[in-house]
């Protein structure tokens, strides 16, 4: 892939992550104040997004183990990051949710 190819992908991946970002902020928000079905539903999209930003991974993770040499850029590296922490971001939202629950 060129480095303008994987640029854009690193932009696609940047957009899906602050997306489930934002939704998983609000599904906090949402079970801070015992709204648990809203904050399930926003918990339900973020991964529908993460599921999106994950695939355009893959797909480059594929040619390369295909032997297609990408030209990283520093914007795919900022993706990953971005990535990764909404990734974790969706794993502590869960959490939170269940201590609300208990709280309750």
């Amino acid at each position: 892939m060129t480095k303008e190819e994987v640029t854009m992908i690193g932009f696609e991946i940047v957009a899906y992550a602050g997306e489930a970002r934002s939704k998983l902020l609000m599904a906090i928000k949402e079970a801070e104040n015992s709204n648990f079905e809203k904050a399930e539903k926003l918990i339900a999209e973020a991964n529908e997004v993460l599921l999106e930003a994950h695939g355009q991974q893959t797909e480059m993770i594929q040619k390369e183990a295909a032997g297609e040499t990408n030209e990283l850029g520093f914007i795919m590296v900022h993706a990953q990051d971005h990535l990764m922490t909404a990734m974790l971001l969706k794993d502590l939202t869960q959490h939170f949710i269940n201590l609300y629950k208990k709280s309750n």
